[in-house]
């Protein structure tokens, strides 16, 4: 099995869990009462300019342990002050070390919109984004039928939620445009091998029709990258590791801003 199956069946087995605790069906009663909202995320990544994503991670299964002191509400708070467009939190708990009490208690303390990144195997998981107060939730193709890409594009837009569909190579480009996503993300780091080709957003550029939003993810350093990705006309870009590892995290995002 490659870390990508590994971490698609983790997140069943986390799946199969939670619903034994919360059934499904409860759990869409939940979300009955919460507003839909606007889609902040898109609206967000269709400003004018390049958005920034700006990721809480505590690990990765490339990296390991890459925040020891994790302060994930006081990072969170920073990358707002410092002009952040959107979070990405992580919610995947074994490899990532990440958590939902994280996303529900960052979508509570700022008023950017957040993504929950994680493993979306089961529709569950988007109602379970939406109760934790995420304004977007991730699919990644790799690990989804395209029937089930569209179908929960289609779920997400019922609750309000944003569908960021991941592509890693020109076929699954082509599955989230054929299932209607409206934002694709290409990811420059292989996740069956978690390999970083910072080419690889843009090579597959092309692809994408202008009416689609456009983000670059992973690989990002410094200046110049945003550079890149503002050359090859992104919308977005996702950053991680690089800012999670600087001492002044808002610093570190007006140097990559240019500013």
């Amino acid at each position: 099995m490659t870390i990508l199956d590994e971490l698609a069946a983790h997140a069943r087995e986390r799946v199969a869990a939670a619903s034994v605790a919360v059934p499904l069906v409860e759990l869409k009663s939940m979300t009955g009462s919460l507003r839909k909202g606007d889609f902040p995320f898109e609206k967000a990544l269709a400003r004018e300019g390049l958005s920034f994503i700006c990721e809480c991670k505590k690990a990765s299964p490339s990296k390991g342990l890459i925040a020891p002191d994790f302060p994930y509400l006081q990072i969170a708070r920073e990358y707002e002050a410092a002009g952040a467009d959107c979070i990405s939190v992580l919610t995947e708990p074994k490899w990532f070390l990440g958590s939902n009490d994280y996303l529900r208690e960052i979508a509570s303390n700022v008023s950017i919109p957040c993504l929950r990144k994680d493993f979306t195997v089961d529709e569950y998981m988007l109602y379970e984004a939406k109760v934790l107060g995420a304004s977007a939730a991730l699919l990644i193709c790799s690990i989804l039928s395209p029937s089930q890409i569209s179908e929960y594009i289609g779920v997400c837009d019922e609750l309000g939620l944003s569908a960021l569909v991941e592509a890693h190579d020109e076929a699954e480009v082509e599955v989230a445009i054929k299932a209607g996503a409206r934002i694709i993300g290409v990811n420059n780091r292989n996740l069956k091998d978690f390999t970083v080709d910072t080419g690889n957003a843009k090579r597959l550029r092309d692809m994408i029709p202008s009416g689609i939003l456009f983000v670059s993810e992973s690989g990002v350093k410094g200046r110049q990258d945003i550079v890149d990705a503002i050359d090859m006309g992104a919308d977005a870009v996702l950053v991680g590791e690089a800012l999670m590892r600087a001492p002044d995290k808002n610093l570190k995002l007006r140097d990559l801003k240019g500013i």
